[in-house]
């Protein structure tokens, strides 16, 4: 078959978010091509040591059959890749994780996953909501309701539904899909905050409706 090139975009090296490429198929296809971009400077360094013994039985250059490639990506410098405007954003997270702004043929998305929104914080506010500025979809880590992220949860690194309306309102964001649930929850529970959220939406926009939706595995957004 042809050979692909895949661009693998990673927001932090915690494990929950490195584990799978071990398990990457297109990566095992000799001729393809993986470009794997972040900005952590430790990047390569962390997804090489998980293949190390006794963590993995195949180390990484073995396991590869794909020529993989590491770009790092400076915070705040837009980058082209396939066409694509790629800029990274510096977040509140243990270890650091990085946001990511796309830009394409007039459309944005923000992928905004594992970092904490202290509200009270208008310089940190202020930061996000100018990322988040006029997006079509920003796709934000909304883990906890916000009595667990200001009680039980403050400085865990997550954030909750009511600071994505918050923050996406500010920004003129037209849809907020909400994701990186709580692993406890059902879909009940799931269903229960959705609800919630939408109903803070209505209650406190003061402009254009905006979509809220939750995520969930091969979810598709058109439009």
């Amino acid at each position: 078959g042809t050979a692909l090139t895949f661009h693998v975009f990673m927001s932090h090296l915690h494990w929950d978010h490195i584990m799978g490429l071990p398990f990457f198929t297109p990566g095992f296809i000799p001729g393809n091509r993986v470009v794997i971009y972040g900005s952590h400077v430790g990047l390569e360094a962390a997804l090489r040591r998980q293949q190390a013994q006794p963590s993995f039985p195949v180390d990484f250059d073995t396991l590869f059959g794909a020529r993989v490639e590491f770009v790092h990506l400076e915070p705040g410098v837009a980058r082209e890749v396939a066409g694509v405007r790629v800029t990274t954003m510096l977040q509140r997270h243990g270890g650091d994780s990085y946001g990511y702004r796309f830009e394409s043929q007039g459309r944005t998305v923000v992928f905004s996953t594992d970092s904490e929104h202290p509200l009270a914080e208008t310089e940190h506010t202020d930061r996000f909501v100018e990322f988040f500025r006029a997006a079509d979809v920003v796709i934000f880590d909304a883990m906890y309701s916000l009595a667990d992220a200001i009680s039980v949860k403050a400085d865990w690194g997550h954030s909750s539904n009511i600071a994505g309306v918050e923050l996406c309102h500010a920004a003129g964001v037209r849809h907020l899909c909400m994701f990186h649930h709580e692993p406890a929850f059902d879909d009940a529970s799931i269903a229960r905050v959705l609800a919630d959220t939408r109903r803070y939406e209505e209650i406190c926009r003061s402009g254009a409706p905006m979509t809220v939706t939750a995520a969930y595995d091969g979810m598709e957004i058109a439009g």
